[in-house]
């Protein structure tokens, strides 16, 4: 009961019913990415996303990307899309996480302040 009144009146939590019924009658699934979101066009051109689990824009690959934003690129079929030894997998934004990269630092040294306070 209470995950279907979430998805009614809450937006973070994946789909609401709202989105559940557009894509069930106007949205072409188009494909899916490696983290299990789910990309969707309708008739009339409208592009949308359906996230795995948290919604979080950073989620989305570079592929991906630039298909939602009609953004043209040199990748014409985004299933089979190879790529090269020296590229790293695509992360979503860590800032403010515990993952968050600290350069040359540790964590406790990177937040102490750089300057030291004017006083009177």
């Amino acid at each position: 009961m209470l995950t279907i009144l979430k998805k009614i009146f809450t937006w973070w939590n994946r789909e609401t019913i709202g989105t559940r019924i557009k894509t069930i009658f106007f949205g072409k699934l188009v494909g899916k990415d490696d983290f299990g979101n789910r990309y969707y066009q309708s008739k009339n051109g409208k592009r949308w996303v359906i996230y795995y689990d948290e919604i979080d824009a950073s989620k989305i690959p570079v592929e991906w990307f630039s298909w939602i934003h009609f953004m043209p690129n040199k990748i014409e079929n985004y299933h089979e899309l190879k790529k090269h030894s020296w590229q790293k997998p695509h992360q979503p934004n860590l800032t403010g996480t515990d993952s968050a990269y600290y350069p040359n630092k540790t964590k406790k040294d990177a937040i102490q302040k750089k300057y030291k306070s004017w006083k009177n």
